[in-house]
């Protein structure tokens, strides 16, 4: 069983879950967010389970902070669909593991009365692949959204289009473990690493 949930990224000099956006949260559940290792910059992430993340949030959390914000809608670690906004209140979205998306979106026949009699058929698969090829079409313009969403973070401009489209399309086990790595492909610094012990 995977994570469902939602994974919060913007930039705070205090902690993040500190929001006014997040005073509505009693604390016996605010206790269950988990704070990744922070990036340098003041950069954040938080971990929510499912139910704590409200859509509007991520507008009143740019205002707040006053710098672009993300947030990953995560299902069960298998797929993500990320929403950037920025201070200028351009959005941008893409999906995580298009396979396993394009199987959660595909189509099914009106007629169905029993979804699982319907997976792994044919048709199913031809579904999935017909689904698979209109997110594909889609992810130059979500690298394109992405990047410009990057740079008016201030980052500089060394991510390539090639590079974060290639990651867009491809595949892991856990779909947060490629939200981490389309920050870092998009420049954001490296999450710092836990002191050695003595």
């Amino acid at each position: 069983m995977g994570f469902s949930g939602h994974l919060v990224f913007a930039r705070s000099q205090r902690p993040l879950l500190e929001a006014p956006v997040f005073e509505s949260i009693h604390q016996e559940l605010k206790d269950t967010v988990h704070a990744w290792r922070p990036r340098p910059g003041g950069w954040q992430t938080l971990q929510f389970d499912h139910g704590l993340w409200e859509n509007d949030y991520l507008f009143t959390l740019v205002e707040w902070t006053g710098a672009p914000a993300c947030v990953a809608d995560v299902s069960d670690s298998d797929i993500a669909l990320v929403t950037g906004l920025g201070t200028d209140r351009q959005r941008w979205q893409a999906w995580l593991n298009l396979d396993n998306a394009a199987a959660l979106l595909a189509e099914e026949p009106e007629n169905l009365d029993d979804v699982s009699l319907w997976v792994g058929t044919p048709e199913f698969d031809e579904a999935v692949r017909r689904k698979r090829a209109e997110l594909e079409v889609d992810v130059p313009a979500n690298a394109e959204g992405a990047l410009a969403w990057a740079a008016a973070a201030g980052l500089p401009a060394t991510a390539q289009q090639p590079r974060i489209e290639e990651l867009l399309s491809s595949q892991e086990t856990f779909a947060e473990r490629l939200f981490s790595a389309l920050l870092d492909e998009l420049g954001f610094p490296q999450a710092t690493q836990p002191s050695p012990k003595p």
